[in-house]
This record gives structure tokens, sequence and C-alpha cells, in this order.
């Protein structure tokens, strides 16, 4: 099955192993659970049929990355690409941490939807993308949402509605999309807290938003059209919208650290991740939608995986700077009207 994935992506993608036969070693992240399992098994075995590169893994999260490479320094990197998202990308990035990318290293780079690169402005690209629409029970709405503006308009989802918290970069940027909505723009933060003061009594979750759908606590949230996807599959009366204002994203971006010696082994590897082999992987496996223009989702996904195509332009840009820079009145200010 590996072999014909590889084949899939043409001989432009194909690299002899022979030219990596004394690679350095190369350390790639991932998250743990389901993510580590799918890159054990899947991603990585994919990875070296096709280029004889065998990378190390680590297992963690973004604050954990974070923490590392800043006590190792940015001289001596304890990985070389590094996949996390882009709140904390940002960041590190700054610190010096990344370098910008060599794309005549990346030829899959040219074929990525511009929502992929805009952020990182070269310095890196979305390897994945999980579309944030509105979720909702079908058995528990009785008129189903359209717009973002129905969670403060539509009286049957007061007090049914769930939202991830301020740690969340879904939290984030649910205050960013209801300043620019009902605001000058998505900075215009003191309007967007007042709007959500409105909403009054909601469901907080910091990352499994499954469980409170699963059981009926909540009716209505900002929701991975992925995971709504498992839970339907699951049998669970669900449904996900894309609204009328735009669509959030969980975004892994994939940066290649400075200074790594294992250099041309990251960008093998990034390459391969933005390949329509790579993408293909990760889109059947998570129902993430292929950053790689060339990749068309399946008929018998097409439900599972509807943000593609020409639906990649709906994605709203966020400023993470201001986030990051104003983080604790930010959390301050959120935790006073929904509490911690």
């Amino acid at each position: 099955m590996l072999q014909a994935l590889v084949a899939l992506g043409g001989a432009s993608i194909v690299n002899a192993p022979a030219v990596y036969a004394q690679a350095n070693n190369l350390v790639i992240t991932t998250y743990g659970g389901s993510w580590e399992k799918f890159w054990r098994d899947i991603l990585v075995p994919a990875f070296t049929e096709q280029s004889g590169i065998d990378p190390t893994l680590d297992i963690g999260l973004g604050r954990v990355y974070m923490t590392n490479m800043r006590a190792a320094g940015a001289e001596n990197p304890p990985y070389s690409c590094v996949m996390t998202n882009e709140i904390y990308s940002t960041v590190l990035r700054e610190e010096g941490f990344f370098e910008k990318l060599d794309l005549s290293k990346l030829p899959n780079y040219a074929d990525l939807y511009p929502v992929a690169t805009a952020a990182s402005d070269g310095w890196a690209a979305v390897g994945l993308i999980s579309p944030i629409g509105i979720g909702y029970r079908t058995d528990m709405v009785s008129e189903a949402p359209t717009k973002w503006t129905d969670l403060w308009d539509n009286p049957e989802l007061a007090g049914r509605l769930g939202l991830y918290n301020i740690v969340n970069s879904a939290g984030k940027m649910f205050l960013m999309l209801t300043s620019k909505i009902y605001g000058s723009g998505i900075d215009d933060l003191d309007t967007g807290f007042a709007k959500l003061k409105e909403l009054g009594r909601v469901y907080q979750t910091d990352f499994n938003m499954s469980t409170a759908m699963a059981t009926g606590e909540i009716a209505v949230a900002p929701f991975d059209f992925g995971e709504i996807a498992r839970l339907r599959n699951q049998g669970l009366p669900v449904d996900c919208i894309i609204p009328e204002e735009g669509l959030m994203m969980w975004d892994q971006t994939f940066n290649i650290t400075a200074n790594t010696p294992s250099r041309e082994e990251a960008y093998a590897y990034l390459d391969f991740v933005l390949s329509p082999v790579g993408q293909d992987l990760l889109m059947r496996e998570f129902f993430v939608s292929p950053v790689n223009k060339k990749v068309t989702v399946p008929a018998e996904l097409a439900k599972d995986v509807p943000v593609s195509g020409e639906a990649m332009s709906q994605f709203i840009a966020w400023d993470w700077d201001l986030m990051n820079d104003n983080a604790e009145e930010i959390a301050r200010r959120w935790n006073e009207i929904f509490g911690a």
C-alpha cells in the first residue's frame, strides 16, 4: 500500500535512499495518542520508503517544544523539523529558532493553497488544517445554524453553547472572531469581550469538546469538522456547517530549525508532508483539509472533508502577535466573564 501511495506522488518527489545513507539524525515532532500511532505506523514508514531516511520521533506539545528549544538554545536545536500551532511558531520564529525556508528544496510548496503559506511569509508551511465551523446536535436543534451570529441571536441555543477556553488557541480565535464581527476588526477586543459577556453561561473545555456533545451537555459549539465526522461515523446525530462569516482552524505549522545538522533531511521530510502522498495520508487518517491543490477529496470522504478547493479561501487570518503580547490581560478578562 505504501509503495502504491508513493507512486501516486510521481517521480519528482522520489529521492534515492543512497543519498541519505550517511545522514545526520533527523528529529521530528508530533503529538501523543492517535497522532503518535499514525506517525509511527503510517507516515514515517511511507517517508522512509520513499527517501531512505529513518527519523527519530519526539512526542510532546507546543509548550513543551518551546521550553526545550529555549533550554537548548538556537545554536543547538533538539529538533530538526518542528510541527506546532502557529501561535507558538510565531514566538519561536521571532526568537531566532527557525530559518526562513529555502523554497528550492520544497518543490511541493508551489502547489499549496495560500492559507498554508500566508501567515508565516515564507518562514514555514502549514502541513495540516483542521477547519473549525459550527458543530451541533441535529436532534437538539430545531433550526440548523448558518452563521456565527446565530450563537447570540438564536434563543434556542442559550445555555447550550460550548466554547474552547482561552488557554486553547480556538478560544483566542473566537475572541478575535467576535471582535471582527461586532467591532472594527479582530483587534477591537473591548467590543469582543462585551459581546462575549452577552452569551451568558457556556460550557468550557481546554481540549475535548466531543464528550460534552456526545452526552448532550451542549447542543452547539465551534467544532473541528474532522471530529464531527468521527462522532457522526460512530452514530451520533451531529453535523457541522461552514459559517457565512468564515472559518476558524487549528493549524499545524512545520518549521525547519536554524542550525540543525540534519538540514537536508528536514527539508526532505517537510516536502514529503506537503506532497500529494503525504496530504492524502493525513486526510484519510484525520479528515483534515489537504493543503496541496493537487489532492482531490474522493467522493466517499466528501461529507467528512467538506472544506477543500474554493472553500479553502474562507479561513480567517489571525493576529497571533496580538494574542501573545497581551496574553495575561486577555486571559484575565476572559476568565472574569466565563470563569477559569
